[in-house]
């Protein structure tokens, strides 16, 4: 299959922000956009989200907290010490 050129006007700054969040992924702006092109074709529409992770403040906090053991439930050594506990 040759290659062809493409030319479409984009916003720079749109273009600059979808570069960055590419590059992150390990894509450069003609990779993201050829595997837009050929899933879209699979799909026969838009054809999935692909995007980075990005927690909001919410989930950071409680990513934090979790991370420092805060509001976590104690731990056992072994089922013994949890049915223990348990008072099983």
């Amino acid at each position: 299959m040759s290659a062809t050129t493409m030319n479409i006007r984009v916003d720079s700054e749109i273009k600059d922000t979808a570069k960055q969040i590419f590059a992150e992924l390990g894509l450069d702006l003609t990779t993201a956009v050829n595997i837009f092109l050929r899933q879209s074709i699979r799909e026969h529409g838009i054809p999935f989200d692909l995007k980075l992770s990005i927690p909001n403040e919410e989930t950071k906090k409680a990513i934090r907290e979790a991370e420092n053991g805060i509001g976590m439930s104690k731990t056992f050594n072994s089922t013994d010490e949890l049915f223990e506990d348990l008072g099983i």
